[in-house]
């Protein structure tokens, strides 16, 4: 990889642009001092951001890691996978965006993701005395961290995790050094995840706008604001439940305003893997959008794709435009802490330190 300088830029510093200056790299990595034999990149006009994180992905491809970097998104989080060798398997490639997995998730015996989402009925957890097999199953795998699917037992052919259940999980997996997400798409399914002691709920309500009390309790958040979206518009009027993306956004809106820490998450993913087909990578520039139409400032917007989630997962070596962290970066046109759709705006993006767009 080449070494490379990119001069007369404004720089996302967390908090908004810095003045125009130089930004140099090498070997993969941010440096102080300009590289010997740098290649020079006009950064004018322009406003480099540190490489963009998308907390929810399903990801089973190669291709889709190739289509989240060329939209800038340098690193992702995979929510659960049906073939999880595949996925485990395309972790932390050079050239790649950076890919960190749950592998299976747990869920419920005869649930709707083993009907309908090809995931086999031999891993789900039965109870409470099936949890230590399962999460050793997961160490075993090599695993990141835990998804549970906590399901509604209100729904139609919903077998859901028992409460108590969940919370075995989550004990287990802490006991393990695993953070634990949690897939929750409704109130009552939210005070489950959240009473058990989940690390971090992704999804967002579409049947009822959260509580400010219940909001409180959520520790961190990751909406897929696009998602709730896309779902409420292609089953109006065919859930059991109602589904309406009001809920979803005043609930954001809520948890926002009570101080919770929220993440950029986009549920993407291929069919047949998932109720709703979501592209990868430039439906986070959607996501980052939909967050400040509910209420998030351009900034708040910018870390929850940089910043938080190094800081709520733990990767100190990313997120953050300086010297010795990885050089994963996207440099756009424009200002994005102005217009949160300059984003989309992409000249040129690099993982640690090869450029891809």
């Amino acid at each position: 990889m080449e070494a490379i300088t990119i001069e007369n830029v404004r720089v996302f510093d967390g908090t908004g642009l810095t003045a125009p200056r130089s930004v140099h790299f090498d070997g993969g990595r941010i440096t102080a001092c300009p590289p010997p034999g740098a290649r020079t990149v006009d950064g004018r006009g322009g406003t480099l951001l540190p490489g963009l994180i998308d907390t929810h992905v399903h990801v089973e491809t190669r291709a889709a890691l190739e289509e989240c970097a060329r939209w800038g998104v340098t690193t992702a989080f995979d929510m659960a996978a049906a073939h999880p060798g595949e996925t485990l398997a395309l972790r932390h490639l050079d050239g790649l965006t950076d890919l960190f997995s749950a592998g299976y998730p747990a869920l419920a015996p005869d649930s709707r993701p083993i009907k309908t989402m090809g995931f086999p009925d031999d891993i789900a957890v039965s109870g409470i005395d099936a949890v230590e097999g399962f999460i050793a199953s997961r160490v075993r795998d090599g695993v990141d961290y835990l998804k549970i699917l906590v399901e509604d037992p209100e729904l139609p052919d919903s077998n859901a995790l028992a409460p108590e259940t969940v919370t075995a999980l989550v004990r287990s997996a802490h006991q393990h050094g695993l953070k634990v997400i949690a897939h929750a798409t409704t109130g009552a399914t939210y005070r489950v995840a959240v009473e058990a002691g989940t690390d971090i709920v992704t999804h967002t309500p579409m049947n009822a706008v959260l509580s400010a009390d219940l909001a409180r309790m959520v520790p961190v958040a990751s909406p897929t604001l696009g998602m709730m979206r896309g779902m409420c518009r292609a089953f109006e009027g065919r859930s059991a439940l109602p589904m309406d993306y009001e809920n979803a956004r005043e609930s954001v809106r809520r948890l926002h305003e009570v101080g919770v820490t929220i993440l950029a998450g986009t549920d993407a993913n291929a069919n047949p893997f998932g109720p709703l087909s979501r592209p990868y990578g430039e439906t986070l520039h959607e996501e980052l959008q939909l967050l400040v139409d509910a209420g998030l400032s351009p900034v708040e917007a910018l870390r929850a794709a940089t910043s938080t989630p190094v800081e709520v997962f733990g990767l100190p070596d990313r997120g953050v435009v300086d010297a010795g962290r990885r050089a994963d970066l996207l440099l756009v046109d424009g200002d994005p802490t102005a217009d949160i759709r300059a984003t989309t705006r992409i000249r040129h993006v690099w993982i640690g330190g090869t450029q891809v767009r």
